[in-house]
């Protein structure tokens, strides 16, 4: 679709952090760029390769990759990355592709910085730059071959 920053970033218009953790025909799976700022190490996202805007547009076999794979990081993130909480979001208002916010919570956040976002707030999140991402999704994704379903 023209214009969609999820489509052209899998046609490779646009460059982001990281390096890719999953990807198959439905899905693709890496971590948020944050466009050169420090990113919150943990912040994946996972995309629906095909242009569809909402939940409700996915087909069967779609929704199938989508929400096994939601599963799978989620566990990838708890066990790899010690995250004690994993938030996920949809939300389509500034992109109208589907694409899902999955966002590790790492032990003592304060209770104030809980939420998907609240957790950038806080002073003492783990950020990291492009090299830590790098390592993270390097990690999530060795996590993933040795343990597939999970």
């Amino acid at each position: 679709m023209k214009d969609c920053f999820i489509c052209d970033k899998h046609a490779g218009n646009i460059k982001t952090a990281g390096v890719m953790i999953y990807e198959d025909d439905y899905i693709y799976v890496g971590h948020i760029d944050r466009n050169g700022k420090p990113n919150y190490l943990g912040h994946i996202m996972i995309d629906l390769k095909r242009h569809a805007p909402t939940l409700a547009d996915m087909t069967v076999q779609e929704a199938q990759a989508f929400g096994v794979m939601m599963a799978i990081v989620s566990k990838a993130l708890m066990e790899s990355e010690k995250a004690e909480h994993v938030y996920s979001l949809v939300s389509g208002n500034s992109v109208p592709h589907l694409h899902m916010h999955i966002v590790a919570r790492y032990p003592n956040t304060p209770k104030q910085y809980w939420g998907p976002m609240e957790v950038y707030d806080w002073e003492d999140a783990p950020m990291g730059d492009n090299d830590d991402v790098f390592a993270l999704c390097n990690r999530i994704k060795s996590y993933l071959a040795n343990n597939p379903y999970g």
